[in-house]
């Protein structure tokens, strides 16, 4: 995990509550009514008539693309959600849950955990740089 993963936590939360609205409005204002011009034979000759519908096969194609689109992102969230969780020290799991998760500033941070915002900046910093050249020492001995 690193930090542009851990910041793109915010939008793809935000494009998930998007792609929820889209599913449960799917079709609604006419977007998914559409016309087309077809052929009538009836007098022998192929005579033009305007026709009006519901396109269900564009309904079946969006939700498809909503639906793998957003289970693609609620995966991404739900792992960037366990590593938070799964930080060691409690003080600084509760920074970063605050601060990603649930998109408090340092300010705010620090004054719930008693401590100023540099301070909660250094934490996260830190965790960040010790576990990205931990992840390099790992790949290394690999």
């Amino acid at each position: 995990m690193d930090r542009q993963q851990l910041e793109r936590y915010r939008s793809q939360k935000e494009e998930i509550r998007e792609l929820q609205y889209k599913l449960e409005h799917l079709g609604e204002g006419g977007s998914l009514i559409g016309n087309d011009i077809i052929f009538d034979y009836s007098t022998g000759f192929p005579r033009p008539q305007a026709v009006v519908g519901y396109d269900y096969d564009k309904e079946q194609r969006l939700r498809a693309r909503y639906e793998d689109r957003l289970l693609k992102l609620q995966k991404e969230c739900e792992e960037t959600e366990q590593w938070v969780e799964a930080i060691p020290d409690s003080q600084t799991r509760r920074i970063f849950r605050m601060y990603y998760l649930e998109s408090k500033t340092q300010q705010k941070i620090g004054k719930k955990l008693h401590l100023d915002q540099s301070s909660v900046s250094r934490k996260i910093e830190n965790f960040l740089k010790l576990h990205s050249m931990h992840k390099i020492h790992n790949y290394n001995n690999t």
